[in-house]
């Protein structure tokens, strides 16, 4: 071989070696499913879209050259999961990123390959998502909420803020079976204070507005709304009834709050969207989701709205004011 032609060929040697391995086994645009149990509307104005586009951006993948987006919205019907679900195996995508419980669910009975980066999810383990938060095993991995424990908090802080409650209402979504284990938490944690529990169903808007209607009707002091992806995209339609039945309300995501609602007390959801993108990055350049611990949240975040309080007739206690992360004037 000439000298000429052998330097070539080391250099092109070299230049194998530094193309990254999930470069190597499949060369293209890599195709990401975004799977939300609620509507493009909500996943817009939360910014967790954006935020998802925007960290994918700051690791280096350029849309349309280096992926595309395969989304897929539910609008909050549980029903329409399992078509969509396959529409986007059938799509094949390389990892899908995925928002609620019962798209984990349709996802967990579509497809056992695809891996799929969850950015919220109570217990991963407890609804059989994974082995372990460590070592998940299978085709999931991403980010728990942990809200069946912090949610419990949401009684000592409504109790801080009204005086003299007696009776809480718990409106929960009966197609999140995440929700439940969020009520048991409620009701061991009000069973401790001597506090009734009302729980209350809604799956639907109008569903949301007769559960409003019957807590007026039952007398309830104040309302805990456990986190859910179609609670979040009716959040402005729940803040505004709870305003009009002038009951003081909490809810797990900082959007409650901000949208009118009293209080809010969890994690910053909103971020996990842009920690989800790791884990695709990851995934892209080979690593298995099942040994991609799935992390839990470490920093919870206590948002209250004073005008709306104002608006109630609710004094909120200089205790309580100290100890919020942000007052919404």
């Amino acid at each position: 071989m000439k000298r000429r032609e052998l330097l070539v060929a080391v250099g092109l040697g070299a230049l194998a070696e530094a193309v990254p391995s999930w470069a190597q086994q499949k060369a293209g645009t890599r195709r990401i499913g975004f799977f939300y149990l609620g509507s493009r509307e909500s996943a817009l104005q939360t910014g967790r879209y954006q935020l998802f586009l925007q960290r994918m951006r700051d690791l280096g993948y350029v849309e349309g050259k280096h992926f595309v987006i395969e989304a897929r919205y539910a609008d909050g019907k549980t029903e329409s999961l399992p078509d969509l679900a396959a529409e986007l195996v059938r799509s094949k995508v390389d990892v899908i990123v995925a928002t609620g419980t019962p798209l984990y669910q349709a996802l967990q009975k579509t497809t056992k390959t695809i891996p799929i980066v969850i950015t919220t999810s109570p217990d991963p383990v407890r609804d059989g998502f994974a082995a372990s938060l460590a070592r998940p095993g299978g085709n999931f991995t991403g980010l728990s909420s942990n809200n069946a424990d912090a949610i419990a908090k949401h009684v000592e802080l409504l109790m801080t803020a009204v005086p003299g409650l007696s009776r809480i209402a718990v409106l929960r979504n009966p197609d999140n079976v995440g929700s439940f284990p969020q009520l048991k938490s409620i009701q061991a944690a009000a069973q401790k204070t001597g506090l009734q529990v009302l729980p209350v169903v809604a799956r639907t808007p109008a569903g949301i507005e007769l559960g409003f209607s019957t807590m007026a009707k039952e007398r309830a002091g104040a309302v805990i709304i456990p986190g859910d992806t179609f609670f979040l995209q009716q959040v402005r339609q729940i803040a505004e009834l709870a305003l009009k039945h002038r009951l003081p309300s909490t809810y797990v995501t900082r959007e409650y709050a901000e949208a009118g609602g009293f209080m809010s007390y969890g994690q910053n959801i909103t971020e996990n969207f842009g920690r989800a993108a790791t884990y695709v990055d990851k995934i892209l350049k080979g690593a298995k989701p099942g040994e991609l611990p799935i992390e839990q949240p470490t920093i919870f975040e206590l948002v209250i709205n004073r005008k709306t309080a104002r608006a109630i007739g609710l004094t909120i206690p200089q205790e309580l004011l100290l100890r919020a992360d942000k007052v919404i004037e």
